[in-house]
């Protein structure tokens, strides 16, 4: 009963392809409530695609340029757990380094006791060191936390066995093992996440977030979204 729900930053921005889109925050939000009233206790953790990416600034030091990319994650949490806090939601943001002032710096023993009195809980600021992904930091805190599950939002409604976009005969494959996504090199999340979910039998389920309902589909409906297990 305990989740964790990885985002990318793109998402939150929707077409715009910057910042973010009104209808897609009420959306969300008003979905991770819905899973919330299930019972489930919720982490969320969400890229910075919408406003920066580390690898996009070429010029400057790679630590440097991830290190703004951390810092835009903190602002996506910022704002969705506002809206989740004007909807009468009780929320709590963690940060992976020091940041006291906008959010509690991140520690297992705190964000456990969040969980447990169902705080709706975002874990930002990455794994706090560049070179990392967020989705490791997604798989990091689920392991951290000991969560059941990590549901990762995307814009397919799951795996496939090509790029469904480019190939429109591509299979869709509603559960697969983790030694069948490294020998078929699909592309569910990048190779350090991916080995970590695989080492410490995580479970993940990749789902398509833009329909609305879906998270809580992805969690109580065997045909939403592709299992990724043993």
């Amino acid at each position: 009963m305990r989740l964790i729900l990885k985002l990318s930053g793109e998402f939150l921005s929707g077409d715009k392809g910057f910042g973010f889109d009104d209808a897609i925050l009420d959306q969300l939000t008003d979905d991770i409530i819905e899973v919330e009233n299930l019972g489930y206790e919720i982490g969320i953790v969400l890229g910075g695609g919408n406003f920066f990416r580390g690898k996009e600034l070429a010029m400057i030091d790679r630590a440097a340029a991830d290190n703004v990319g951390m810092l835009a994650t903190i602002q996506n949490a910022l704002v969705v757990s506002e809206v989740l806090r004007q909807k009468n939601r009780q929320v709590e943001v963690y940060s992976a380094f020091p940041i006291d002032k906008i959010a509690k710096y991140f520690t297992y023993q705190s964000a456990e006791k969040a969980l447990k009195i169902k705080k709706i809980c975002f874990f930002s600021g990455g794994t706090g060191n560049p070179f990392f992904t967020t989705d490791t930091a997604a798989i990091l805190k689920a392991i951290e936390l000991n969560c059941d599950i990590v549901l990762k939002g995307t814009k397919v409604d799951g795996v496939y066995s090509d790029d469904p976009k480019i190939n429109h005969k591509a299979v869709f494959i509603p559960k697969i093992s983790y030694i069948e996504v490294l020998q078929k090199q699909l592309n569910i999340m990048d190779m350090t996440a991916f080995s970590l979910a695989r080492d410490y039998k995580i479970p993940i389920r990749i789902f398509n977030v833009t329909k609305k309902g879906n998270i809580k589909k992805s969690l109580l409906e065997s045909g939403v979204g592709t299992n990724v297990c043993e």
